[in-house]
C-alpha cells in the first residue's frame, strides 16, 4: 500500500472527495449525475481505483468544475499512470489481485469466467499462494499476507443474499502448479462449493467448441462493472456498453458449459488423472 503509485491514488482521491463536498453532493448523487456506478466514486476517492479518462471526465463535469480544476484533477490522473506499477515493487505478491477481491467481496451477484486460472473466490491456500508467488519480484513475507488475505475475503461464499455463477475452460483444472497433491485437494474444494445453494459451478468440456475465443478472465459485479484480469494487473471497467458487451459473452460462455451432476463427473475424472499423475511420480 506504501508504494508511490498508491500514494497517488490516494492523492487524487482525496482531491476528488473535497471537491465533492466543496459541490454539497453526496457520493450518490454525484455517480447518478456523471453516470457511473456509486462504488466507483467510492473506490475512487478512497484511492482502490483508478479512474479512466473517460470516467474522470464524467466527475468532473457532474462536478462542474471549470478550466483549470479540471486540468488539474487531469495532471493528478497522469500522475498515477505514469507512477511505477506496484506489480514491479517488493509487495508484489500483496497488492496483486486485491483490485478482484475487493470487487467481488462489495457485490451481491458475481459471475466469473476463467480460462487459465481459478476464479479467485475458489482458490484453495496453496494454490493462492503459487498465484502471488508467480508475481514478478513478489516477497514471502507480502505473499503470506495476500493469501491471507484472499482467504479471509472468500467467507463472502457463504453469506445470505449472494449468488456466485462460476464458468471455467476444463483447461482451468488441468492447468495446475505446485504437485498433483495440490490440485486432488483444490478439485475437492470445488466439489464442496459447488454443492452449495448459493454458487453454480460450470465447465466447458474440452469436447465442445467454445462460442467464442477466450483473451482473459473477467468477472461481473452486479452487472455495474467488470475486472477484466490481464497478465500483470486488473482493470475495472464500468461503462455501460463494455459492461453488457461481457454480460452478453458471459451468457454464451455459460450456454456452453455443464452444470450440476455433469460438472461432478468431469472434475472426479481430472481427480482421477491426478492420481495417476502421483501414482506415477512416486515409481
Amino acid at each position: 500500500m506504501g508504494s508511490e503509485r498508491r500514494e497517488r491514488m490516494k492523492a487524487l482521491g482525496t482531491r476528488l472527495r473535497g471537491l465533492r463536498a466543496e459541490a454539497g453532493l453526496t457520493g450518490a448523487v454525484l455517480a447518478e449525475r456523471a453516470g457511473v456506478g456509486q462504488p466507483t466514486v467510492s473506490k475512487v476517492e478512497n484511492g482502490r481505483m483508478v479512474p479512466s479518462a473517460d470516467v474522470l471526465g464524467r466527475l468532473s463535469d457532474a462536478l462542474g468544475l471549470d478550466e483549470s480544476t479540471t486540468r488539474e484533477v487531469r495532471d493528478l490522473l497522469i500522475a498515477v499512470e505514469t507512477a511505477p506499477d506496484p506489480a514491479e515493487s517488493p509487495d508484489a505478491g500483496e497488492t496483486a489481485g486485491t483490485v478482484l477481491d475487493d470487487a467481488v467481496r462489495s457485490a451481491r451477484l458475481v459471475r466469473s469466467f476463467q480460462c487459465v486460472v481459478l476464479p479467485a473466490m475458489l482458490q484453495s491456500a496453496e494454490y493462492a499462494r503459487h498465484v502471488f508467488q508467480s508475481a514478478p519480484g513478489a516477497a514471502p513475507e507480502a505473499v503470506g499476507r495476500a493469501v491471507s488475505a484472499r482467504v479471509e475475503r472468500q467467507s463472502v461464499l457463504y453469506e445470505p443474499g449472494r449468488e456466485s455463477v462460476f464458468v471455467l475452460t476444463e483447461g482451468v483444472l488441468r492447468t495446475w502448479p505446485g504437485s498433483p497433491a495440490l490440485m486432488l485437494a483444490q478439485l475437492d474444494r470445488l466439489l464442496a462449493v459447488e454443492s452449495m445453494e448459493t454458487v453454480r459451478l460450470g465447465v466447458i468440456p474440452w469436447r465442445r467448441p467454445v462460442p467464442v475465443m477466450p483473451r482473459h478472465g473477467f468477472t461481473l459485479c452486479d452487472g455495474a462493472a467488470v475486472v477484466v484480469e490481464t497478465l500483470r494487473d486488473e482493470r475495472v471497467v464500468d461503462d455501460a456498453a463494455e459492461v453488457r458487451a461481457y454480460e452478453e459473452t458471459f451468457g454464451r460462455f455459460e450456454e456452453a458449459a455443464v452444470f450440476g451432476a455433469e460438472v461432478r463427473e468431469l472434475v472426479l475424472h481430472v481427480m482421477s488423472d491426478f492420481r495417476g499423475l502421483g501414482d506415477s511420480a512416486t515409481r
